[in-house]
């Protein structure tokens, strides 16, 4: 009788979610550690020094639109300074082919200097309208008084202090206490990077920019409640066994999740793209720029935050507790007597009369009474692995 071999080739996605040839975001939270704060420390001096470049709906001025054509900026900034005589704070060329636009931004100014403005710069280029008519007209312009722009900016703060106190609300009743504290740890460092990238490159920080800011940190809390409910499931129970520590159990879920966070990301990104193709470059139209901007470095900075700094952080946290000190003890020692490859047998019998906990949260409410109970009631965890009487979790269900 012949017997057939199965030699069926374990793919690197089982190996990660078996915790074979995983990456090691955890044992390298100290260069995460370092990487975090010499970007939060730089972007907190470029805000303090540097500041941010507001719009004109912030900071109120006026701003005069044209075709561009084959206009040059600086000729145009020129000329605009020398028929009202103020300077132009920004001349720039936006989009691309026919939607080309030139955009001359300054103080706010009166209707009479609006005019003179118009007129000089009409009869010294003569821009066509969209029918390619040579008028006057051609040249818009729109003016934000600095009262408006103090009210704009007072309801944008109002938005962002409404959203992180709903959104610490949220965790802290979605997460356990560490778990929580990390997630908004994460969030605020998240913030104050994306708000130093633009003190730092001067990107213009408009309406749009808030908005869409509000929109990258709800998806940077998603991917991190996504990986600690898979940290949750992985460390229930998790001082039943001597195998492995809370830290590595963590590491371990950052991996079977890991692929499912660059795919979200990915995903994320394409109609990102598809906004800077067409509306942008193709349209120039200003807003869905900005808009297209913010959420494309807000994606980028949310994959180092939920997959690099958030699930680190909570080992930190946890690590600090009496409970997880002695567990990792406790594994230290059963390694440096039965080596790291040890047998489900061999865990097992070391893992008798060790407690059971359900998780941190329950092992902080119950105590020591309720820990001696649970540790004496008939159990059907297999010792030997943690998190086993959780719904089991594949990636792609």
């Amino acid at each position: 009788m012949t017997t057939k071999v199965n030699n069926h080739k374990i793919s690197k996605m089982d190996r990660l979610y078996e915790d074979e040839g995983g990456y090691d975001f955890i044992g390298r939270s100290k260069t995460w550690y370092a990487i975090t704060a010499v970007l939060v420390a730089a972007s907190i001096l470029a805000i303090a020094i540097r500041g941010f470049s507001l719009s004109l709906d912030f900071e109120g001025g006026t701003k005069l639109n044209m075709p561009a054509a084959d206009l040059v900026a600086e000729q145009v900034g020129d000329t605009f300074e020398e028929a009202i005589g103020v300077e132009p704070e920004m001349v720039q060329i936006v989009g691309a082919g026919d939607s080309r636009t030139l955009e001359i931004t300054s103080e706010r100014l009166s209707q009479e200097q609006v005019d003179t403005a118009r007129q000089a710069i009409f009869e010294q280029y003569h821009p066509k309208d969209a029918e390619g008519k040579a008028t006057p007209d051609a040249i818009g312009s729109s003016t934000v008084s600095e009262s408006w722009g103090s009210a704009i900016t007072q309801r944008m703060l109002l938005a962002m202090a409404v959203f992180l106190a709903t959104a610490t609300v949220y965790v802290a009743v979605r997460l356990q206490r560490d778990m929580a504290f990390a997630a908004i740890l994460a969030l605020i460092l998240d913030g104050v990077i994306i708000a130093g990238i633009y003190a730092i490159f001067g990107l213009e920080v408009s309406p749009a920019v808030v908005i869409g800011l509000l929109t990258v940190l709800t998806f940077s809390i998603y991917d991190s409640v996504i990986v600690f409910d898979k940290v949750n499931e992985n460390t229930e129970g998790f001082q039943g066994q001597c195998k492995k520590t809370y830290g590595e159990l963590a590491n371990l879920a950052v991996n079977q999740t890991v692929m499912r966070s660059i795919s979200t990301s990915i995903i994320s990104v394409l109609p990102i793209i598809a906004l800077f193709v067409i509306a942008v470059w193709l349209m120039g139209i200003g807003t869905l720029r900005d808009l297209a901007l913010i959420q494309l470095i807000g994606v980028i900075e949310g994959i180092f935050s939920s997959l690099f700094l958030a699930t680190p952080l909570l080992v930190s946290i946890a690590n600090r507790r009496k409970s997880v000190k002695k567990h990792n003890t406790e594994v230290q020692q059963f390694r440096a007597e039965h080596g790291e490859d040890a047998d489900e047998d061999t865990v097992a019998a070391a893992a008798v009369g060790s407690r059971k906990v359900t998780s941190l949260a329950a092992q902080d409410s119950e105590g020591e009474a309720s820990s001696s109970d649970a540790a004496s009631a008939p159990s059907t965890r297999n010792p030997g692995t943690p998190g086993s009487a959780g719904t089991s979790w594949r990636p792609g269900r």
